[in-house]
């Protein structure tokens, strides 16, 4: 990447919000390690999915200095303020519980695991996820017929189990593509009735 932005002017925006949710013995990278990456970068971070408070939409951008100065200029007119109870709570939960975010992988870890364990013997195929809360499905072998949004649509009407469509996260989608996303960062008992009914179709 750093070949590619060498000679050019090109800024990088990167979503690092899982960066704490890898698995299997897997170490996050960042652009954050690369000096000449580094030197062109906002990184992106969540404490909400650190910390299991997503509702309340506090998160913070690291960069350089000078490209921190001009992002203040923009942010001022993007959003009026954060909310400081919650920031202090967040203080105050990151200075009490320091182990938290080394136990974080394997809590997740192990509610991937148990899903996907339970989606077995589903007709839907899949690679368990190597980081996040959110295990992709391909569900080609059941309604090729219809588009992710339709899919989405169809197993929340008809089968009580919501998803999350990945087209929405492309501008052109791969034609033919047929992959939905499921969240784990569920209780076990829910997991285990949505796994049910996923098992069922």
């Amino acid at each position: 990447m750093a070949s590619l932005i060498a000679d050019r002017d090109i800024y990088l925006l990167s979503d690092e919000v899982y960066e704490h949710l890898v698995f299997d013995g897997a170490r996050h990278v960042s652009v954050l390690d690369h000096d000449e990456l580094y030197q062109r970068a906002f990184v992106a971070s969540s404490f909400g999915k650190t910390y299991h408070v997503t509702g309340w939409k506090t998160g913070y951008v690291v960069a350089p200095p000078a490209l921190t100065a001009e992002l203040r200029k923009v942010h001022q007119y993007v959003s009026f303020c954060g909310v400081t109870p919650l920031q202090y709570a967040l203080a105050d939960f990151m200075a009490e519980h320091p182990e938290h975010i080394d136990e974080l992988p394997g809590f997740y870890q192990a509610k991937r695991d148990y899903f996907c364990n339970q989606l077995a013997g589903s007709r839907f195929s899949f690679k368990p996820v190597g980081g996040t809360y959110f295990q992709l499905v391909d569900y080609s072998q059941i309604r090729p017929d219809l588009n992710d949004v339709d899919m989405a649509l169809w197993m929340t009407r008809e089968h009580g189990v919501a998803s999350i469509p990945i087209s929405v996260f492309y501008q052109s989608p791969p034609p033919g593509q047929r992959l939905i996303r499921l969240c784990f960062a569920k209780q076990e008992d829910t997991l285990r009735l949505a796994a049910e009914k996923l098992c069922a179709i």
